[in-house]
């Protein structure tokens, strides 16, 4: 095909995923931070995998490198919703005396999350499938 032929920029010229996929699989990562900074307000840790979520769906059954990484942000993103759920019933739990405790965990996980959502999005611009570290695989 030539360099003029719109339907070369779909066709991987290395046997990897296409250059559609790799947008699309970084659509999925990133779209777990938008998720969380538009939903905070109301639907707190819950807005995180939303976007990842539908992505997924939408993609897994004709990109399969949006297969691979949309589920990576998926299960990434409800282990990171888990896990604020929990700091937040420690809190209540303990009649906000567990939020000495709670708040700076959920700033650090904040802060590692922001770190890990932008690396496996440039992973996932350049094509190279990305694991986040402590990540429950429940999404299979």
């Amino acid at each position: 095909m030539s360099e003029s032929d719109p339907g070369a920029a779909t066709i991987p010229a290395t046997g990897g995923p296409s250059a559609d996929e790799r947008q699309w699989a970084m659509f999925a990562h990133l779209s777990a931070l938008l998720g969380g900074l538009l939903t905070s307000g109301w639907a707190g840790s819950m807005g995180f995998f939303i976007g990842p979520l539908v992505i997924w769906l939408v993609k897994k059954d004709t990109m399969p490198f949006v297969d691979d990484q949309g589920k990576e942000a998926l299960n990434f993103a409800i282990t990171v919703s888990l896990v604020c759920v929990l700091l937040l019933m420690m809190t209540i739990m303990t009649l906000g005396i567990g939020a000495l405790l709670t708040i700076p965990l959920l700033m650090a996980i904040g802060i590692a999350s922001l770190v890990f959502v932008i690396l496996a999005a440039i992973k996932a611009h350049e094509g190279v499938r990305y694991r986040y570290p402590v990540t429950l695989r429940l999404v299979k």
